[in-house]
């Protein structure tokens, strides 16, 4: 065992050394200036090289599959960012001058990283939105971006579904959840055990998929965006522990917005 330590540490410490010898993010950063020049008002003409020689990269980076996910995510960001710009006048400066706002580039990277992990469209399009609706709300703080790619990634339509549905029936909790957190508290009990929210459960609930609603609202759970609560045992429920939407998830869904 011991000669075999000592091979495994000699091979590990060459590995390591010829991995510390290149620039381990090199191909990938470049990349990112490319896509940066394709969303940006300059298009085509300023990727040198051209989208074909941008295909190449890609392709040789991480596959064929990838550069498809890639290139769907990134016109998104493209369509999206035309809108945003015809749209608002008031915002056409900063649009301008993103291609050298390190938070866009680290926006654009963070997304190229995440469209690695998805070939559904509509996840890839969500992605697209995140960025952009940062960009309309000037907040492209990576940690909070970061979080919600991967819920972007991660959750399924229903799960969405599931998260509009909470938020509609609880606008008026929203309303006292800082100033009166008590009557936040009962607000969100009340909503749970509406008859209008329970023939909205049963709605959600397609063929009985009991279990698929619960699961919609773990994985919500899990990524902080709704609560468990105490349920109000006086009264009748739906048949499930309540759960009240945070402003995390109310954010979340800000930003999967159409661009307006």
């Amino acid at each position: 065992m011991g000669q075999f330590d000592r091979e495994t540490d000699a091979a590990l410490i060459q590995l390591n050394n010829d991995a510390l010898s290149e620039n381990p993010g090199a191909e990938f950063a470049e990349i990112i200036g490319d896509l940066l020049m394709l969303v940006g008002t300059g298009g085509l003409c300023a990727v040198a090289g051209g989208v074909s020689n941008l295909v190449l990269k890609v392709r040789k980076l991480a596959g064929a599959s990838y550069t498809s996910n890639l290139i769907y995510a990134i016109t998104a960001v493209r369509n999206d960012l035309a809108t945003l710009y015809e749209r608002h006048e008031e915002l056409r400066k900063r649009i301008d001058s993103l291609q050298t706002d390190p938070k866009f580039v680290e926006a654009i990277s963070a997304l190229a990283l995440h469209a690695m992990h998805t070939s559904v469209k509509d996840r890839l399009k969500r992605l697209a939105r995140i960025v952009v609706n940062g960009v309309k709300e000037d907040d492209l703080e990576p940690e909070g971006l970061d979080d919600m790619m991967r819920a972007a990634v991660d959750l399924k339509n229903r799960d969405i579904l599931a998260l509009e549905f909470v938020c509609l029936h609880q606008s008026e909790a929203m309303k006292k959840a800082e100033k009166w957190p008590n009557e936040w508290l009962m607000e969100v009990q009340k909503s749970w055990q509406s008859s209008v929210f329970e023939r909205g459960v049963a709605w959600q609930k397609t063929n009985s998929d009991d279990l698929g609603w619960k699961s919609a609202l773990s994985r919500l759970q899990a990524f902080g965006f709704i609560v468990a609560i105490p349920t109000n045992l006086t009264t009748n429920s739906p048949g499930n522990e309540p759960y009240a939407i945070v402003p995390e998830g109310v954010n979340f869904l800000q930003r999967l917005k159409e661009i307006a």
